[in-house]
């Protein structure tokens, strides 16, 4: 038993806490209760220790694809580090530095850049004068940008070259900025002459704060446990993001709570930092690494492999060059590296497929508890034969992997079990409860759950009559996801309505946050999501679809990139946009002497729709979807969806609304 009944209170349900906890933890460490005084004991106690490690660039340079167009690639050098020791008095200044250039204690600071040292710099000094700090995904649009700032009222805004142009951009719609720090790279010389030429803000670098706080020092404003660390915005896959409200009690106890299922975390332990620290799930992951004297070493998606879009060709990419032994990952990512190795597998075809597919299939009957499977000398012979080059393409050194954001697939995480040879912890929570929520523990093979709820955490289904999902289903209970705990956080800012919909305090004083998920929990007491509440469509004649149920099983189709789901309740049957995968599709054409002109013509033919439907088709069978839940018609969509365009979120999650807008035309027609 994983996971234990537990009587709670509030609404009725069928609750569950972590089997090692009766109740739930808030502080691994004692007399920690902050993230400062957390930030602070750690860099006193690892001070000779490396911390942050950034990439030196070596040059940038401009290759022509076969088509004409321009790519900019990277050639990045070995990582450079900053120890503990030296962290801290960067720390110490920039927050000194920030008071000297005229920001007020009771202001706030809005972190708008990518992943990178700096971020965690700036964020740690802002804890250490008690400054709440604003956070922003680098991609976020101008609306959704300028909402976030002015809702915030943020007066000093810390920004990279990209970020800095939206903010010029939009300059004369944001109503508190006063100040912007900007961290140097090569090129913004030109936006920052802009900036100072056409804003009334007070424009320095990021190594003029430093400066400044070193030459005059400020004391430090520690704060309380119930103050606001953090003013998260989601992505906003739904109309604006909305700003959630994480006090230092909030995060410490996700932190605390991990510390208990991640097996010997410590000091030698190195971990990749590519994921936006804007997501909850980076920023918590980065605070366990320094609560642990392990070191942090910044990459990007665009370099995370020899083979990644900005590397260029014969250079090594992030993970070559870090050797990481713990990472975290959305599904999107991991999607994307099983994929890249079955392409290289089927592209290589002949003795190496076979090789490959032998070895899978051996050691996919081990993982499945099969005796006859690869054990033992056998299971070393491929992992030197086959797997030992798959596990050079995150370095070769990793020893757990920790996805969330959202449910991994079976089949990617058997993969990637297998493939890299590691355990991969699958975690559910949300920016609402800090991260917090379930996690699958080291020594749990099973695939599809998602773990026991963390020790911070009670984890209570509820029951949704109108969709069906009740407590008392059997052979499991079912409803929807409710979690409480110290983790979950105060609520959205300045938005009492929606607090107050979906945040609960019961009679026992323990704070509950409505997840929307529907969720079981297995006998042994881990949850599996199963279902979203507001991804369900009823249709004509009272059939339920669930969108993510089935788009989770197409986008097992070799043809499929990305993939929406639209149902209308007026008609009885459902239709997808399909952003098709390049090169699979292309092979097709090629094979069957199909003749185009581009890539976005070949979109447009008869039969690769016929082609790519019969796919899908497949793929629902081998998915056991029900008849209604297949789409009767497709659109194939040449461009990918980016976090840029608009069309998905930084977590790479699908903007339904914006979707269903941008091809609100080609839905129509579906129907018409």
């Amino acid at each position: 038993m994983r996971g234990v009944p537990v009587d709670v209170g509030g609404e009725p349900g069928y609750a569950i806490r972590n089997y090692r906890f009766e109740h739930p933890v808030e502080t691994h460490w004692e007399g920690i209760t902050t993230l400062a005084e957390l930030f602070e004991q750690s860099c006193k106690e690892y001070l000779h220790m490396p911390l942050l490690g950034t990439r030196k660039l070596i040059s940038r340079e401009k290759e022509l694809s076969s088509d004409g167009r321009s790519f900019e690639k990277l050639h990045l050098g070995e990582y450079e580090w900053k120890r503990y020791a030296e962290v801290f008095k960067s720390v110490c200044n920039f927050a000194s530095g920030l008071i000297r250039l005229g920001h007020e204690k009771s202001e706030r600071v809005a972190i708008f850049a990518e992943t990178r040292a700096e971020w965690q710099v700036a964020l740690q000094a802002c804890f250490r004068q008690n400054i709440t700090v604003v956070t922003i995904y680098a991609s976020l649009g101008e609306e959704a940008l300028c909402h976030s700032l002015n809702e915030t009222e943020v007066t000093t805004v810390i920004c990279g070259q990209k970020e800095l142009k939206k903010m010029i951009d939009i300059s004369t719609q944001l109503d508190t900025v006063k100040r912007v720090i900007y961290i140097n790279e090569e090129g913004i010389s030109a936006e920052v002459s802009l900036a100072q030429n056409s804003t009334s803000w007070i424009i320095e670098p990021f190594e003029e704060v430093d400066r400044l706080g070193n030459e005059a020092p400020v004391d430090a404003n520690m704060p309380l446990p119930s103050d606001v660390a953090v003013i998260m915005y989601t992505s906003g896959s739904t109309g604006l993001p909305k700003g959630v409200m994480m006090t230092h009690r909030n995060v410490l106890a996700t932190l605390s709570a991990v510390m208990t299922i991640v097996p010997h975390i410590c000091r030698k332990d190195i971990y990749l930092a590519y994921l936006p620290l804007a997501h909850i799930l980076e920023l918590a992951a980065e605070a366990l690494m320094s609560a642990v004297g392990a070191s942090i070493g910044y990459g990007s998606p665009l370099t995370l492999t020899d083979t990644s879009n900005k590397i260029k060709k014969g250079t090594l990419g992030d993970a070559s060059a870090l050797k990481p032994t713990l990472m975290t990952a959305v599904p999107a990512i991991l999607d994307r590296v099983r994929d890249g190795v079955r392409k290289k597998v089927d592209a290589k075809g002949g003795v190496a497929k076979q090789l490959f597919d032998v070895a899978y299939n051996r050691r996919l009957a081990a993982v499945n508890g099969s005796w006859l499977g690869a054990w033992g000398l056998e299971k070393l012979l491929w992992d030197m034969l086959v797997f030992k080059k798959v596990r050079a393409i995150l370095g070769g050194k990793i020893r757990f992997v920790l996805s969330g954001g959202a449910p991994l697939s079976g089949d990617t995480q058997r993969f990637i079990n297998i493939c890299l040879g590691v355990p991969i912890g699958q975690g559910y929570g949300l920016t609402e409860t800090c991260a917090g929520g379930t996690f699958s523990e080291y020594d749990d093979p099973s695939v599809g759950r998602v773990g026991a709820p963390l020790p911070c955490s009670y984890i209570k289904l509820i029951d949704w009559s109108e969709g069906g999902y009740l407590t008392s289903d059997s052979p499991m209970p079912r409803g929807e996801i409710v979690i409480g705990g110290p983790n979950v956080t105060k609520g959205y800012f300045k938005n009492d309505a929606k607090t107050n919909e979906i945040y609960k305090v019961d009679e026992r004083g323990m704070r509950w946050f409505y997840s929307g998920d529907i969720g079981r929990f297995h006998p042994d007491g881990c949850l599996e999501i199963i279902d979203r509440k507001k991804d369900i469509v009823k249709l004509q004649h009272g059939e339920y679809v669930s969108l993510g149920k089935v788009e989770a099983a197409l986008i097992a189709s070799p043809y499929v990139e990305n993939i929406m789901i639209h149902a209308d309740p007026f008609h009885s049957y459902c239709v997808a946009l399909v952003v098709a995968a390049h090169n699979e599709l292309e092979n097709w054409a090629s094979q069957q002497g199909v003749t185009y002109t581009d890539f976005a013509e070949l979109c447009q033919k008869p039969e690769a729709v016929k082609e790519v439907l019969g796919s899908l088709s497949k793929a629902a069978k081998q998915a056991r979807l029900e008849k209604f839940e297949i789409p009767t018609k497709i659109k194939l969509v040449p461009e990918p969806w980016t976090p840029e365009s608009g069309l998905v979120t930084a977590a790479l999650k699908l903007k339904r609304e914006v979707i269903r807008k941008t091809y609100e035309n080609d839905l129509a027609e579906f129907y018409a």
